[in-house]
């Protein structure tokens, strides 16, 4: 019995201190908070520190120009960093001036491909000829 109480009181040291030290690196960050920093707020607003007042312990972000909000320090969730730009996506693009290059159009389709709508118009006309047809056979098998 005293070992099992022993674990647990292990199993929840290591559990608070994991949690503690999660604590400290997010004050740590939003104590760090400069301008021009991109960040994301608790409530999921994504913006640029443009002001930090350390004597109110707000920050200003600014989510579109010249439209500035002012949030309680606390309320800064993370930090968002900006994507950088893969080498694949200049390849992509060399690929598809291959592809024009080669051919008048880049198209696949070939021309005596049959031309299929996009959308249900047809359907309703489709629905009526089912059921006039339905009618006849019945006509015809009741007589």
């Amino acid at each position: 019995m005293l070992i099992l109480v022993a674990i647990l009181l292990v199993a929840m040291f290591f559990m608070s201190s994991r949690t503690r030290k999660q604590q400290r690196a997010a004050a740590e960050f939003r104590n760090n908070l400069t301008v021009g920093t991109k960040v994301m707020t608790a409530s999921g607003m994504i913006g640029t520190v443009v002001d930090v007042d350390d004597a109110n312990d707000q920050v200003t972000i600014e989510s579109f120009p010249g439209s500035p909000t002012t949030w309680l320090r606390a309320a800064i969730s993370k930090n968002i960093e900006e994507p950088v730009a893969d080498d694949a996506d200049t390849d992509d693009a060399a690929d598809e001036s291959d592809v024009t290059a080669e051919s008048e159009t880049a198209s696949t389709i070939s021309p005596d491909a049959k031309d299929v709508p996009d959308d249900l118009s047809d359907l309703d006309t489709a629905q009526r000829e089912y059921r006039e047809q339905q009618r006849r056979d019945a006509d015809a098998d009741g007589k």
